[in-house]
């Protein structure tokens, strides 16, 4: 009788859990081993740091959830904070990718300073997103993908996931190519195009090999690998000299005029990757956080908002340098029209050569950074295995999702590999692939984190959910806008033209689906 009395009272608690999503526990979280301080845990590919509270488990601060009132925040401690910092740094990573250093280039070569305070906006933007990412993923126990898996049907859920896929494949083929324009200019030109890619296709790899000694010595990498770009483009910057009264001006007036409209546009597109919004889900769950205890989630939101935060002012500081540097070099001169990332450094070197190092090597050093550091968005993306559900190891999903990259990469190194040109063209057609994959994105991370059947007491309110809408629409409608002007260029004829207005409406129709779906997301789905 006992037992069964027993047995009930663990059925109703289950039920219970599985009503409020704070008391869920993910089953994306491995089994975990405390040990000393929690600086080694057993079965994760993250190998997570346990960041709970050490002492007495009866404490206040260790209680579960009880739903009546809101559960206070501890004090802040700067020891803890160091606990949580790492995923954040990770995340950073993608707005440093080539495509934002292609887009600072131009903007800075049409435009001089006037769009510095756009910059700054559209990281600001961009950190929005990346916290409430963090947030679903603190929440729920759970990231992005998984959570698509389940709250959308079948046919919806494979499109999602062949869209992220395509945006991932995309921004890969984008990173080794230009790791390997890097390593040609590091060489001298000795190392041809389709050398350098075999080179750099296979750096995700050497990144899987550190998951054993730990996830702190990953993010130490990553941190030298920003540490190098920041000093690499901090050179560049104080070698030529430029006007800070403009700089300050730049960054404090909003300017636009419609000679740089479309430099504007391409600032605010490229600052969103769509598969970085599913990875900083699935990064911040490298720090144990029990998902019962509403004080522990509040306080991993709290310094991971803090350290999100700082980790973007590097990205933002290297950005404001590229787009200063080619401000200064390039504004009103003719060579605006033609110059791209492939032959920027050339052009810096023509204009400002260097003192004590040529600043053409600088450069390459910087874009090799980017490109091997960028490539952690693809390599930890967990998009496979959250829309999928297919349980593979992290090595054998990085090898499919690479070999297709690593594959297009050659054909379009050997195919390319006297022309800059061409690869700038190549490199439109990969910005519009991901740009049209931001709402994919965007949506299904807002009407999630909007939704208190997913995210219980952790949802974001209404005020927030309409300003959310509103800074989610920007990168969605400047996009939009880049696509239109690239398309309308791109028609020749009836039949081409036909076919854009078909997958256009498709397209629509489909963001259109995903509205509305959001709207009505029945609870069991989750």
């Amino acid at each position: 009788m006992a037992e069964n009395h027993a047995s009930a009272a663990a059925r109703a608690a289950d039920a219970d859990d599985h009503q409020h999503p704070v008391l869920c526990r993910s089953s994306f979280l491995p089994a975990y081993s405390d040990v000393d301080d929690g600086l080694e845990v057993e079965g994760s590919a993250f190998r997570p740091l346990i960041v709970s509270a050490s002492g007495d488990s009866h404490s206040d601060d260790d209680r579960p959830f009880s739903g009546g009132g809101r559960v206070p925040v501890p004090p802040f401690s700067w020891r803890r904070l160091w606990l949580f910092t790492g995923p954040g740094l990770l995340m950073s990573v993608a707005f440093l990718d080539p495509g934002n250093l292609e887009g600072d280039l131009q903007a800075g070569a049409a435009a001089g300073d006037a769009l510095l305070w756009l910059l700054l906006w559209t990281t600001a933007m961009g950190l929005l997103v990346q916290l409430l990412s963090a947030r679903l993923g603190v929440a729920t126990g759970r990231h992005l993908a998984e959570l698509c898996r389940g709250g959308y049907p079948d046919w919806a859920r494979r499109a999602l996931w062949l869209m992220a896929e395509v945006a991932m494949v995309s921004a890969d083929i984008q990173e080794v190519i230009r790791s390997a324009v890097a390593i040609r200019i590091l060489s001298h030109g000795f190392m041809p195009l389709w050398a350098g890619v075999v080179i750099t296709g296979l750096d995700c790899f050497i990144f899987l090999s550190l998951e054993k000694y730990g996830v702190r010595k990953l993010e130490g990498l990553f941190a030298v690998l920003i540490a190098t770009m920041a000093l690499s483009f901090a050179w560049m910057f104080i070698e030529t000299k430029p006007n800070g009264k403009d700089l300050i001006i730049g960054i404090l007036v909003p300017k636009l005029s419609s000679r740089t409209i479309r430099q504007a546009v391409g600032l605010v597109g490229c600052v969103i990757t769509p598969h970085n919004v599913f990875l900083h889900s699935a990064l911040v769950q490298s720090r144990k956080i029990d998902p019962d205890n509403e004080h522990r989630v509040r306080e991993a939101l709290r310094y991971y908002t803090i350290e999100s935060t700082v980790a973007l002012v590097a990205p933002f500081m290297i950005n404001l340098f590229v787009t200063t540097v080619f401000a200064k070099g390039f504004y009103g001169t003719k060579e605006v029209g033609s110059i791209g990332l492939e032959n920027a450094g050339h052009f810096l070197q023509e204009k400002f050569g260097g003192e004590f190092f040529p600043i053409l090597y600088i450069w390459g050093v910087g874009l090799l950074a980017a490109g091997t550091s960028s490539t952690i968005t693809g390599t930890y993306a967990v998009i496979m295995s959250g829309f999928l559900n297919w349980k593979l190891k992290r090595w054998i999903r990085a090898l499919i999702t690479r070999s297709f990259a690593i594959v297009l990469t050659i054909a379009v190194a050997v195919w390319f590999n006297t022309s800059d040109s061409a690869l700038d063209v190549l490199n439109e057609w990969l910005n519009v692939l991901q740009s049209i994959q931001i709402p994919f994105a965007l949506i299904p991370l807002i009407t999630l984190v909007s939704k208190e059947e997913v995210m219980g007491v952790f949802k974001i309110g209404p005020r927030t959910q309409i300003a959310t809408w509103i800074i989610a629409s920007v990168p969605i409608i400047a996009n939009g806008y880049l696509l239109m002007d690239f398309f309308s260029s791109e028609m020749r004829g009836v039949l081409s033209g036909s076919v854009i207005c078909v997958a256009v409406l498709v397209y629509a129709s489909f963001l259109f689906y995903l509205i509305i779906r959001g709207m009505k997301l029945p609870n069991s789905s989750i």
